[in-house]
């Protein structure tokens, strides 16, 4: 009888102490958010991807009504911001503007310390980065043969900056470079913004632009030579081939991609997906956007789920049969 006792005081204190731990989660989910949430954003202030985080920030805090801060953690091409992301309490104050390929590209070629199947909850994407590649517009290059009949008689002289080692700018960089059998050296840096200041100073020959290279050409201080990690032409700029058109295979475009880490309660999770979804579909998100020429493209948490394991299984063959499956990071 004793012993029945004492089973059922056991019981008894093992369910009051579960309560006691997912109680209060779920009760505070009830009325999330009431304290201000952080967004790591993966790249260098005034790239890109920053000023769209900050413009899904500022849309995001008029919904949410609590302040919406980016933080800038760059680096490894937006592994880093993932990683941090990772390693957070899932309460819905912590997420991460990233590029898609922190997910696929990145993880195997820099294995970071993180599983991108078991450490995160994908909230959405709203963009896709539609990359180019760029010369000064003093360059000699006037079109991309001329570039590559450059590169072929003088190999592994030429050079060329990206976002980010595994950048998906990059990767087309290194696609069109194996089809055309040119050996040319890579630069990586925290972002396009300094990728470009590298051409800007005459570090590099070219560069693999990430978004942030339209603003120079449209200013002047670049030519593009060939639109990347893209189906057609952009609109702004018909008179630039796309790699497509100029008979190379391409890759597909990689994403704007909002985090969070894994294990968000239902609730939490339900009021940030719904109210960043509004943000992102409203009339000034898409203003901001289209000023910075990002193609506008939006999937739900069902959607990415759903693609992920198509996606990461088609990078890790591309980049084993391209032979760059591992690299280091600086």
């Amino acid at each position: 009888m004793r012993g029945q006792k004492n089973f059922l005081r056991g019981i008894m204190v093992s369910g009051l102490f579960l309560f006691l731990l997912f109680f209060p989660l779920q009760a505070f989910s009830q009325d999330f958010p009431t304290n201000p949430i952080t967004i790591y954003c993966g790249f260098a202030a005034g790239a890109t991807t920053d000023l769209t985080a900050r413009a899904l920030a500022e849309e995001g805090q008029k919904i949410l009504g609590v302040p919406v801060v980016v933080e800038n953690k760059a680096g490894g091409g937006s592994t880093v911001a993932a990683s941090l992301v990772a390693s957070k309490k899932p309460d819905g104050y912590t997420l991460a503007v990233v590029a898609s390929s922190a997910m696929d590209i990145r993880h195997v070629m820099l294995a970071p310390p993180y599983n991108p199947a078991k450490d995160f909850t994908f909230l959405m994407t709203y963009g896709n980065y539609v990359g180019g590649i760029c010369v000064l517009k003093e360059s000699p290059f006037m079109k991309l043969k001329d570039l590559e009949e450059h590169a072929r008689k003088n190999p592994g002289t030429l050079s060329y900056s990206s976002s980010g080692i595994g950048a998906n700018q990059q990767l087309a960089v290194e696609y069109w470079a194996k089809q055309a059998k040119l050996n040319v050296k890579h630069v990586p840096f925290k972002g396009g913004a300094p990728a470009c200041t590298a051409l800007i100073g005459k570090h590099v020959d070219f560069t693999a632009g990430a978004g942030i290279h339209l603003n120079y050409v449209k200013q002047g201080i670049f030519r593009m030579l060939a639109v990347t990690s893209a189906e057609q032409r952009d609109p702004e700029f018909p008179d630039v081939p796309s790699l497509k058109d100029l008979g190379y295979q391409d890759l597909p475009p990689q994403q704007y991609l909002l985090i969070a880490p894994k294990g968000l309660p239902a609730p939490i999770s339900k009021k940030l997906e719904d109210s960043f979804r509004q943000a992102v579909h409203s009339a000034e998100f898409k203003t901001v956007m289209k000023n910075l020429s990002v193609p506008f493209s939006f999937k739900d948490r069902r959607q990415l789920e759903a693609d992920f394991p198509g996606t990461y299984k088609f990078y890790a063959h591309l980049l084993k049969e391209m032979g760059i499956e591992k690299e280091k990071t600086k």
